[in-house]
C-alpha cells in the first residue's frame, strides 16, 4: 500500500510541478501571443543547461543515497549535509558560469536575468531527500500551495505581451520561494550538522557518474527547442514547447511510478532481495504499460480538436507535433520502468548512462537536417527517434538479466485495447463540432471503451494492481 500511496503523492508532485503552464497556457497564449511564448521557452531553454550542470546528478544520486542510509540517523544526517552543501558550491560555480555567459550573448538579457533566479533556486531544491525516505507527502503539499500563489500572482500581473519579464520572474520565484519551504520539515528526520564530519568530495564521483546520463537526457529534452530558436525562429521554439508542455504533463502521471519505485527497489536491492526486484519490475511495467497506452492514442485521437480549443488558432500547427510527440509517451514509460525503476537502483549505472547518451548522439544527428527541412515538426519527429533508441538499448540490456515474456505478458492485448479505442474516437472526432463539451465526451467516452475492451479481453491486471497495493 505503500508504494501505491506514495506513487499518489508523487503523480500529484509531478503534475503540480506542470498545473500552472496547464492551466495558464491558454491564457499566455493569447496574451503573449507565439513570440513571447517563443522568447520565454527559448531563454529557458538555454538557462537549464546551467541548472543541469549546477545539479550535477544530484536529484538521482541523493534520491538513491538518502533510500541507502535511511535508518540509520547519524548516517542521514551527514549524507543529507555531504550532498546539499556539495550541490551549494556547484550552483555557486555554474551561476557564474551563467553571468560569463550573459556578457558574451547579445540578446534577451532581461529576460535571461530574470530566468536566472531559477539557477539559484535549484541549490535550496532538497526533494530528492523526501523522496528517499519515501515521504512525498511534504513535497505535494508544498507545490499545491506554491502553485496556487503562483497562479493567482500571474492572471493579477501578466496582462500584456509587455508583462513577459513579470511572467518569468513568477515562475522563478515560486522556485525559489517553494524550495525554501521544504527545509523545516528536516528536522523530524535528521539532526544537527558537524562540520568536521563531512566528507562532501566523496559524493562527487558517483553523483557525475548519474550526472552524465542526466546531461543526456537534457540534450534531447532542451536541445530542440535551443537550435529551433538559433536555426529557424523562436516562434517554431513555441510551437515545439507548447506540444512537449502538453505530453509532460501526460508523462508526469506516468513517470511518477519511477522516482517511487527507484529508492523502494534500491532498499531491496541492498539487502539483497534480487528475485523482488525483478518482481516489481513486472509489475510496475505492465502497470505503466496499461496507463500509458490509452494516453498515447487518445491524445492522437483528439490532437486536432483540443489545440485550436486550448491555444487558439495561431498555434494550429501544434495539433501535428502533438500527434507525432504522443509517440514518446509510451517509449518513455518502457524505458522509465527498465532504466529508473531497475538499472539504477541496481547499480547498472554504466548501462544507464550509454543508453541515454545514445539518444542524445542520435537526436542531435538527426536535428539538424530534420529541422532544416521540416521545422518544429522535425524536431519532434527526432524526439521519437532518440527515444526509441534509449528503450531499446535498455531493454537489448537487460535480456539475460529478465524474462521478457513476462514482462511484456499483456502488452499485445494492450495495444489493441488502445488502437481501438483511437479508431472509435477518431472517428467521433471528425463528426462531432470543435467544442470543450464535444471534447470532454470523447475524453470520458475513450476511457470506458479502453476499459470494457480490457475487461472483455480479460486482460486487466488485477493481480499485478494487487501486488502493488501490498508494497
Amino acid at each position: 500500500m505503500q508504494v501505491v500511496k506514495n506513487y499518489l503523492y508523487n503523480a500529484s508532485y509531478q503534475i503540480f510541478i506542470l498545473l500552472v503552464p496547464l492551466i495558464t497556457t491558454p491564457y499566455l497564449a493569447r496574451v503573449l501571443g507565439p513570440t513571447g511564448v517563443g522568447i520565454n521557452a527559448f531563454t529557458n531553454s538555454n538557462i537549464q543547461y546551467f541548472i543541469l550542470f549546477g545539479s550535477i546528478g544530484v536529484n538521482l544520486y541523493g534520491n538513491r543515497q538518502i533510500a541507502f542510509v535511511r535508518d540509520d540517523r547519524n548516517k542521514l544526517t551527514r549524507t543529507f549535509y555531504e550532498i546539499f552543501l556539495m550541490r551549494v558550491v556547484t550552483i555557486i560555480t555554474a551561476y557564474a558560469a551563467f553571468l560569463f555567459f550573459l556578457s558574451v550573448t547579445h540578446h534577451y538579457h532581461v529576460y535571461y536575468l530574470a530566468q536566472s533566479v531559477s539557477v539559484i533556486a535549484a541549490a535550496f531544491d532538497i526533494s530528492w531527500f523526501f523522496m528517499g525516505v519515501e515521504n512525498f507527502q511534504v513535497t505535494v503539499i508544498r507545490n499545491f500551495v506554491v502553485k496556487i500563489v503562483t497562479l493567482i500572482c500571474i492572471f493579477s500581473f501578466v496582462k500584456s505581451s509587455s508583462d513577459l519579464t513579470a511572467y518569468i520572474l513568477i515562475l522563478s520565484l515560486s522556485l525559489l520561494i517553494g524550495n525554501m519551504t521544504l527545509f523545516p520539515n528536516l528536522k523530524k528526520y535528521i539532526g544537527k550538522m558537524q562540520f568536521q564530519k563531512l566528507h562532501i568530495w566523496q559524493h562527487v564521483r558517483p553523483s557525475i557518474a548519474l550526472f552524465i546520463p542526466q546531461i543526456a537526457t537534457q540534450v534531447y529534452l532542451v536541445v530542440n527547442k535551443t537550435m529551433l530558436g538559433s536555426m529557424t525562429s523562436v516562434k517554431a521554439a513555441g510551437y515545439f514547447d507548447q506540444s512537449d508542455k502538453m505530453i509532460k504533463i501526460v508523462l508526469a502521471v506516468v513517470t511518477a511510478t519511477g522516482t517511487v519505485m527507484l529508492p523502494h527497489v534500491a532498499n531491496a536491492f541492498m539487502k539483497g532481495q534480487i528475485e523482488k526486484t525483478k518482481e516489481m519490475l513486472y509489475n510496475s511495467f505492465k502497470f505503466v504499460t496499461i496507463i500509458s497506452i490509452p494516453m498515447m492514442f487518445g491524445i492522437m485521437a483528439i490532437a486536432n480538436k483540443f489545440v485550436p480549443l486550448f491555444f487558439t488558432n495561431k498555434f494550429v500547427v501544434v495539433s501535428p507535433l502533438m500527434t507525432v510527440e504522443a509517440l514518446v509517451i509510451l517509449l518513455i514509460a518502457w524505458s522509465n520502468a527498465v532504466g529508473t525503476q531497475y538499472l539504477l537502483p541496481t547499480k547498472q549505472n554504466r548501462a544507464f548512462t550509454i543508453s541515454v547518451v545514445l539518444g542524445a548522439i542520435v537526436n542531435i544527428i538527426i536535428n539538424i537536417p530534420l529541422i532544416l527541412l521540416l521545422g518544429a515538426l522535425g524536431a519532434t519527429i527526432a524526439t521519437v527517434i532518440s527515444e526509441l533508441t534509449v528503450t531499446g538499448y535498455q531493454l537489448y540490456i537487460v535480456r539475460k538479466q529478465i524474462s521478457f515474456e513476462r514482462l511484456f505478458e499483456k502488452s499485445p492485448k494492450f495495444l489493441l485495447a488502445g488502437g481501438l479505442m483511437f479508431l472509435v474516437i477518431k472517428i467521433l472526432d471528425m463528426k462531432l463540432a470543435d467544442s470543450w463539451s464535444a471534447l470532454i465526451f470523447e475524453v470520458c467516452l475513450g476511457v470506458v471503451v479502453y476499459a470494457g475492451l480490457l475487461v472483455c479481453m480479460r486482460v486487466f491486471p488485477v493481480d499485478e494492481l494487487k501486488k502493488l497495493l501490498k508494497k
